[in-house]
């Protein structure tokens, strides 16, 4: 009793700050300082989850052996999906995998609310899965919990809809600036991923919060970036139709990416039982990540290698070790690890462990960038394997995830690798558009696109939803009954301003309705007032409304029939009518209010 009494109080109290505010500050500057403090908060979420992965992988890899293979690999991928399977169980309660496409969810069906455990849930899950191997990225988690960090920050000052799609933007931006130090691709990945709207209002709440969360990342870490690159040879004009082909290299891999990671992920969802599920993905996973060690979680460290210069040290930790020296091995090993990314990393998230494909589509890149100049230099053709590298995170990152902007800068924050542009542009933009030949959706978007749950990419579906079917039904239209005589009938129509009438029975089910263009040449006709019943003149609408339908579908029903009018039933029940002239009028109303700055 006393801890429901204290509650109260609490929520009384928080109450009277919430209405101080309203009395206080406008919307627009209150937006703006939580915009600043969920960027503080994002960004020491973003760090502690880096910490996190670092402590744990580094006690668990700091004895293994550079000279031969180490079957530690198979034994702690295993070990971290079992105890993040626990703590998904028994603790979080929730599903937390693949946190880009549930924020894009949020967003398009649940107004922009996440769950207060939210905020921790996928950081603890994830930094467990990543610090034992598992072949992810943290940068979804991240994401899915800088979105749940704004997401409850607006719910708690009882924001609206409009401002808590922008502060889960602002959560978003946050946490990509703070993980990679990068605030213009955290605000970029906020644009072209999510989708929020860059209009006056949102600018400077996602400015801030990118450069706020970049701003707690380097006072923590430093003015480094993220991956040292130094790049010892120029980038001169006649590479450009290398980098031009490297692109649509870059597309046609980050197709194969996004199609074998859909494959993959629709084989683990047809698997029922958990224990199979995990024993199947935890085999793929350890098995690939003890043949090939670079895949064991993030593969940041390979990547820097290859941006440093340091080839060889691919093949530490290996069988091939002993061949490290042979070119052939080298470039037959990089590109085994390419082709398998995408199976472990699928593995990882299949089995039950927690993580992005941010990581995963920036180390593909990274090695097939080094792989198409190794290649190249084979032949003769000699181009930069590490200005290539660095080329191939951005064309990969780009195709994989429909963002080609983000990739630009994001690759250019990351590494201080702003002498390449121009070719950064090149690479990015062609990887890009090769892969929207074949596939319209990103990685993330194409699990929504499938269930129709995709509406921040189609900004009509995005209103339509907002609309519920129970707030625009007309129930003012007077109902009959089927034995009714005609004489009943004309004198209801008398007391009535509609031209429409519902045929209910004693139950109130709905069977039929009584259009007034029907009965217009016997209405006034009184020898057939007594020998006329309604159940020989009512008609069939054309179709019938749940009141549980989506207004997606109910648009779709009217287009279908054409119809002006039709009856909403909860499950054969009379409810009322809905029109498209009431869907159109809070259409508009629904659009001016969400698109006024």
């Amino acid at each position: 009793m006393a801890y429901s009494e204290h509650h109260n109080t609490l929520t009384r109290q928080w109450m009277r700050l919430v209405m101080w505010r309203e009395r206080n500050f406008s919307e627009n500057n209150f937006v703006m300082f939580l915009a600043l403090v969920v960027g503080i908060l994002c960004g020491f979420a973003a760090q502690l989850l880096k910490f996190l992965i670092h402590l744990i992988s580094n006690f668990l890899t700091s004895h293994v052996q550079t000279t031969t293979a180490n079957y530690v690999y198979l034994i702690y991928p295993m070990v971290g999906i079992l105890l993040v399977t626990l703590f998904v169980h028994y603790v979080a309660r929730d599903t937390v995998s693949h946190g880009v496409t549930r924020v894009l969810y949020a967003i398009s069906r649940r107004k922009s609310r996440l769950k207060k455990r939210s905020m921790y849930s996928s950081l603890i899950a994830s930094s467990v899965t990543i610090g034992f191997g598992g072949s992810v990225g943290a940068e979804g988690p991240i994401v899915f919990t800088g979105a749940a960090i704004g997401s409850n920050i607006g719910q708690a000052f009882r924001m609206s809809p409009k401002v808590l799609m922008l502060l889960v933007g602002c959560g978003a931006a946050a946490g990509i600036a703070g993980i990679f130090r990068a605030p213009i691709a955290g605000m970029l990945f906020t644009l072209e991923v999510l989708m929020i709207d860059l209009t006056g209002t949102t600018v400077m709440p996602l400015l801030i919060s990118s450069i706020t969360g970049a701003t707690v990342a380097y006072i923590l870490e430093g003015y480094d970036v993220e991956f040292f690159f130094s790049q010892s040879e120029p980038f001169l004009t006649r590479k450009i139709p290398w980098a031009i082909l490297l692109g649509v290299v870059c597309g046609f891999v980050s197709l194969y990416f996004t199609k074998m990671m859909m494959l993959m992920e629709g084989m683990f969802s047809r698997i029922k039982n958990k224990g199979i599920k995990i024993t199947v993905g935890g085999l793929i996973m350890a098995g690939l990540i003890f043949l090939f060690p670079p895949l064991y979680g993030e593969g940041y460290g390979t990547i820097n290698n290859l941006l440093e210069g340091n080839v060889s040290s691919v093949l530490d930790g290996t069988f091939f070790y002993v061949d490290r020296d042979s070119l052939w091995v080298i470039g037959g090993f990089i590109a085994a690890v390419v082709l398998t990314k995408v199976f472990a990393t699928s593995a990882t998230n299949g089995a039950g462990g927690v993580g992005g494909t941010f990581a995963p589509s920036l180390f593909v890149g990274a090695l097939l960038g080094f792989l198409f100049a190794f290649v190249a230099n084979q032949f003769g053709i000699e181009i930069s394997t590490k200005n290539f590298a660095l080329l191939g995170m951005a064309g990969l990152m780009s195709g994989v995830m429909h963002a080609p902007l983000m990739a630009i800068f994001l690759t250019a924050e990351m590494t201080g690798g702003y002498n390449l542009f121009l070719p950064l542009l090149i690479v990015s933009t062609l990887s890009y558009m090769t892969i929207r030949t074949f596939l319209p959706y990103s990685i993330y978007t194409m699990r929504l696109a499938v269930q129709g749950d995709l509406l921040t990419h189609h900004k009509d579906k995005t209103v339509l939803t907002l609309l519920k079917t129970d707030s625009v039904i007309e129930r003012d239209f007077k109902t009959v009954r089927p034995d009714m005589n005609l004489k009943e009938v004309v004198d209801i129509i008398a007391t009535s301003n509609r031209n429409l009438f519902p045929v209910i029975d004693d139950k109130g089910m709905l069977q039929g309705v009584v259009l007034l263009d029907d009965i217009r040449n016997i209405m006034f006709r009184p020898d057939l007032y007594k020998k006329m019943h309604v159940s020989r003149f009512m008609s069939m609408p054309p179709a019938r409304i749940e009141i549980s339908d989506p207004m997606e579908k109910v648009m779709e029903t009217f287009d279908r029939t054409n119809a002006w009018n039709l009856p909403v039933v909860d499950h054969g029940r009379y409810i009322g009518f809905v029109s498209k002239s009431k869907i159109f009028n809070s259409y508009r109303r629904v659009l001016k209010h969400y698109c006024d700055e």
